[in-house]
């Protein structure tokens, strides 16, 4: 039992920032003088409307979002859009181009195949996911109706350290690293994210779409997963995830008091740099991933003895250093590192680690 926070390493549902919670604490009951909790509230009432306004107006802000696209704020975190996406958008021609660089892009391609043909433009299974293909290295078709990747491979701690060039709409999946450094919205025709990570509380998908891809859906399409009927609706065609949009809120203020996305491109880069530099000197333990496109979020590390990385997470957990268990497909240990996570946890991990070096060499 832990009488004070601990220091949550999870790759999601992740920590969020302390102040963050604690003004969600302070207006749980009575939010705005209400009388009543956003938990409570009517999405269409004039209290809840202004909330969903504000969010809406601090995402394009804080994301630089232009005109020319639209943010919708929908159920379904981001595992609705692998259906989402092709139903709406692989209509134009019937083929889509997919880049597999980890697990959440394949389960992406899978899904897309029911809805038409799908391509892989690249492939990095045959190292384990360890590395970003090169631009050289896609395949990418020109009439392909989308080409789509995701920027941050949670599982496999790879990150893209560039944007893709297509002749065909953008899409990607940023789950993972939203808000985590600046990005130019207008060179993507559709972003998406689940918002455990970066952003409030599991149960809420985000989505940026340029207002031009929006009608091509489907036929088989249900209303509920078509983003003309969101659009129209303003994300409102039912009650959509109120309380997350209102935690998306107050985690947007934050990140705009921190200095906005290049504040937390800063922090995030010093805080990896903890973890990584040691991962540099050490023997001990092994970092599998390719330098040059290592996560600034999500960092695999493993000693190569599976009973000592069980011993190192167990131990771990009794410091109050949690979650610091690998993926089944990795093993090992990961640390996700995302912006709520301070500079003070990544230095209790690396004091720890060199501690059980000690212990077990």
């Amino acid at each position: 039992m832990f009488t004070e926070r601990i220091y949550n390493f999870s790759a999601g549902p992740s920590m969020l920032p302390e102040s963050v919670l604690k003004q969600a604490a302070s207006e749980l009951l009575n939010f705005g003088g209400s009388g009543t909790s956003v938990m409570e509230m009517s999405h269409r009432s004039k209290d809840f409307l202004a909330i969903f306004e504000e969010t809406k107006a601090l995402l394009k802000e804080v994301m630089g979002i232009p005109e020319t696209h639209e943010a919708l704020f929908l159920p379904g975190g981001a595992w609705m859009q692998f259906a989402m996406v092709p139903m709406n958008l692989i209509g134009t021609t019937g083929k889509a181009d997919y880049a597999v660089t980890g697990n959440f892009s394949q389960l992406a391609m899978k899904e897309a195949k029911k809805y038409g043909d799908i391509h892989i433009a690249c492939d990095s299974a045959d190292l384990n996911h360890t590395y970003i293909p090169r631009q050289a290295d896609l395949n990418l078709r020109p009439d392909a109706a989308y080409f789509h990747y995701c920027s941050n491979n949670t599982i496999y701690g790879t990150e893209w350290d560039y944007i893709p060039e297509a002749s065909v709409p953008l899409v990607c999946d940023m789950s993972s690293n939203i808000l985590s450094k600046p990005v130019d919205v207008s060179k993507y025709g559709l972003i998406y994210a689940g918002a455990q990570k970066n952003m409030a509380p599991a149960g809420l998908g985000v989505v940026v779409i340029d207002k031009n891809l929006v009608g091509n859906e489907l036929p088989v399409t249900p209303t509920m997963l078509s983003y003309k009927a969101m659009v129209e609706a303003d994300s409102m065609h039912n009650t959509p995830p109120c309380y997350n949009i209102y935690m998306l809120g107050l985690v947007l203020k934050w990140i705009k008091s921190e200095g906005g996305l290049v504040g937390m491109q800063a922090k995030n880069v010093e805080k990896a740099k903890v973890l990584y530099d040691y991962l540099d000197e050490t023997t001990f333990y092994k970092s599998p991933v390719q330098k040059e496109v290592r996560s600034m979020m999500n960092v695999p590390f493993v000693t190569g003895n599976e009973d000592l990385d069980n011993a190192f997470c167990k131990e771990a957990e009794k410091k109050g250093l949690s979650n610091l268990k690998g993926h089944r497909n990795v093993g090992g240990m990961r640390a996700s590192i995302y912006n709520a996570m301070p500079k003070a946890g990544l230095e209790a991990l690396v004091a720890f680690m060199k501690e059980f070096e000690t212990k077990n060499r």
